[in-house]
């Protein structure tokens, strides 16, 4: 592909040294499972989240069921969330034996709508989940407001927004736990599967330590059904040595976007916008257009990666049929899923791929 959705070749490349160094030096210490690097980067981030303290797991999925059951969700209860988003966030419900329960999306940001979350409360609703989606940040103070005055936990789904913020709030301190994946496309990366999770206290993350490790505190003594969901050493050298380069790659990502902007690609698609008072960190970008599929279909022709995400939204999927959900319960989100395109953005695009990106869209726009 001429011009990629992402180049994560490009974005390692210059950390090449430091990641070979990071990996020798596990490689050279013996210790691969739960060792210094994990510690390491769980202290890290910690630094980032405001002290929260943080547990890394193996992937972003078990992020989200290990904080579900350590906040308690189990089978019976009800957790409220938004039905634009990857499949993971309901997937980690419906793993407890929880019913996901959809509400629409806003408008601007495509985040869970707090308006509409009061209407989906019941007596078994046990939490929310809003999904930083995009790395556009949920509008937390209101849904926190929610939650607050029903009782209910709030667990945010940040797997795309790491260094994003809601003013001053940065996304991953403001509910009970947050969630975070390192899948090597992220904005805040690894080099294969891993996740993390931050919590409120630190007797809700002991509980998630638990947890990950079989629900046992000693190896020998096993309190619950817990996980095999480490983040590995290997990996976790290696996000180390991204951390420091996160909020430059964010800041390229949002130059990325304003030269979208300033190219004229309004002039043919609808851009995303940023609610106000975000920090809005673009893990993609994604775009809307009437023909969207016929628009995707020529851009790839015309060697520019464009990619569909979440085209079918979650109320709508097979497996969650038995919901009794139907086709325009969630016209906002419904509406994103149909015309959203993601085009090309990660921190190596240059003003030119940006210039030749949006003439292949004035190009295909005009065709279709």
């Amino acid at each position: 592909m001429g011009i990629p959705l992402m180049d994560i070749r490009a974005q390692y490349a210059p950390l090449r040294e430091q990641l070979d160094a990071a990996i020798a030096a596990v490689l050279d210490s013996g210790r691969f499972i739960l060792g210094p690097q994990v510690s390491g980067i769980e202290a890290d981030v910690s630094t980032r989240l405001a002290g929260r303290p943080c547990v890394g797991v193996a992937n972003g999925t078990d992020a989200l069921v290990i904080a579900l059951q350590a906040l308690g969700v189990g089978p019976g209860d009800e957790v409220i969330t938004t039905p634009y988003t990857f499949y993971a966030t309901a997937e980690a419900v419906a793993r407890l034996g929880a019913t996901p329960v959809f509400a629409d999306v806003e408008p601007v940001g495509a985040c869970l709508d707090p308006a509409l979350i009061e209407e989906r409360i019941t007596e078994r609703t046990k939490a929310i989940i809003p999904v930083h989606i995009f790395g556009h940040p949920a509008p937390m103070t209101d849904i926190l407001t929610t939650a607050a005055e029903n009782g209910l936990q709030v667990i945010e789904d940040a797997a795309q927004a790491f260094g994003a913020a809601d003013g001053e709030w940065a996304v991953g301190t403001m509910g009970d736990a947050a969630t975070f994946s390192f899948f090597p496309t992220k904005n805040f990366p690894g080099i294969g599967d891993g996740g993390l999770v931050a919590a409120r206290d630190a007797d809700l993350a002991h509980r998630i330590r638990r947890l990950r490790f079989h629900g046992s505190d000693d190896k020998a003594t096993f309190l619950e059904v817990g996980y095999n969901s480490r983040l590995d050493e290997l990996q976790a050298a290696a996000i180390r040595v991204f951390l420091p380069e996160v909020d430059g790659w964010n800041d390229r990502r949002r130059q990325v976007a304003a030269w979208y902007r300033e190219a004229g690609l309004g002039q043919h698609v609808t851009l995303p916008e940023e609610r106000g008072g975000v920090h809005h960190i673009y893990h993609l970008y994604m775009v809307r257009h009437p023909e969207r599929d016929r628009l995707r279909d020529l851009l790839v022709e015309d060697d520019v990666s464009a990619v569909v995400y979440y085209g079918i939204p979650m109320h709508l999927q097979p497996v969650f049929g038995h919901l009794g959900y139907a086709q325009g319960d969630m016209p906002v989100a419904e509406e994103w899923a149909r015309t959203g395109l993601a085009l090309p953005m990660h921190p190596n695009l240059t003003r030119e791929q940006v210039d030749e990106v949006v003439a292949a869209v004035g190009r295909a726009v005009s065709r279709i």
